[in-house]
């Protein structure tokens, strides 16, 4: 985390230092990091967090659109906890850029990952 903007007191965090955060299970143990975030243009709400799951699980590809309600930031980590498991990134719904502006694709993946969508 960038410690240029870093900002312990406050409950507000720069998207910069949000990049990079790892992301554990609720074991405590790292399964990935936060790439980048996705919000959407009309609201302003963070609307996904896209993992980078690296070897994680043997998946084929390394980056992930996560439902941003699926994960918890834990100060004892310094990063999130998520509830997912194994199973639900490897049965999420096919996902393309073109996925973006497929609200369908969007119902499916919040209903797989039994979030509140954020519409």
């Amino acid at each position: 985390m960038a410690s240029a903007t870093a900002h312990p007191n406050h409950q507000l965090i720069s998207s910069e230092d949000v990049e990079g955060t790892n992301v554990y299970d609720m074991k405590g143990t790292k399964i990935g990091e936060i790439d980048h975030l996705m919000i959407d243009k009309i609201s302003g709400r963070v609307t996904y967090a896209v993992m980078s799951f690296g070897g994680f699980l043997g998946l084929g590809h390394s980056h992930y659109p996560i439902p941003w309600g699926t994960l918890k930031y834990d100060t004892k980590l310094d990063g999130f906890r998520t509830t997912i498991t194994e199973q639900q990134l490897k049965d999420a719904p096919a996902f393309s850029d073109d996925s973006w502006a497929d609200r369908n694709w969007e119902r499916q993946t919040y209903e797989h990952y039994k979030v509140q969508p954020y519409w």
